[in-house]
């Protein structure tokens, strides 16, 4: 009984209009993209290496101690990260799973949230992604915009595709609210960012 009036009442008054903020303006790019990006890595539980040149590559990666400690590596990087996995001999991704250390390039970074984007179109086995107990990714420095909108604006897939954006490690606390690193993916990722050598 007391809802129609409750409802009626709510219908007959009406509130002015709110003046909407315009999207373009200081607040929507950050001042230094690079530092705001490297917070968000680090906040979202990953490490972000600044990398000044791709010659200064090859020692970041010998510097951590998650890929000086793998047995088994994997690269889609050429040229980098020493790779004794070759991804386009593995007839079963599961095999993945035994994979220490994957470097994978990233084709951009966000700097609102420290997501980085992932075309694995070409990919033999997506599951590069997900199986390695560490991931590596490299991006260049200019290449890192400031919002997920700027992000979807970049996505292209002219045929059909796959990627994903990453923000740090594998991580949950579904279970007993208890966070656990590592469940679904890898147990680290490290952001390598290159700037132009």
């Amino acid at each position: 009984m007391s809802r129609e009036p409750i409802l009626a009442r709510l219908r007959s008054q009406s509130l002015p209009a709110a003046e909407l903020p315009a999207m373009e303006g200081p607040w929507s790019s950050f001042r230094d993209r690079r530092e705001r990006f490297a917070a968000a890595v680090s906040k979202a539980g990953g490490q972000c290496v600044r990398v000044k040149g791709a010659d200064q590559l090859g020692p970041a990666l010998e510097a951590l101690e998650a890929y000086a400690n793998a047995g088994r590596r994997a690269s889609v990087v050429p040229g980098w990260g020493d790779p004794n996995v070759s991804l386009g001999d593995l007839d079963d991704p599961r095999r993945l799973a035994g994979v220490d250390f994957a470097l994978l390039p990233g084709e951009f970074g966000v700097a609102e949230n420290g997501a980085v984007w992932i075309d694995a179109s070409e990919y033999l086995h997506r599951a590069v992604l997900f199986l390695p107990e560490h991931l590596g990714l490299v991006v260049a420095a200019d290449d890192l915009v400031d919002h997920l909108h700027d992000a979807y604006a970049r996505i292209h897939f002219e045929a059909e595709g796959f990627g994903c954006f990453l923000a740090g490690p594998s991580k949950t606390a579904d279970i007993e609210q208890s966070l656990v690193i590592g469940a679904h993916g890898a147990r680290s990722l490290t952001v390598f960012l290159l700037e132009k050598g």
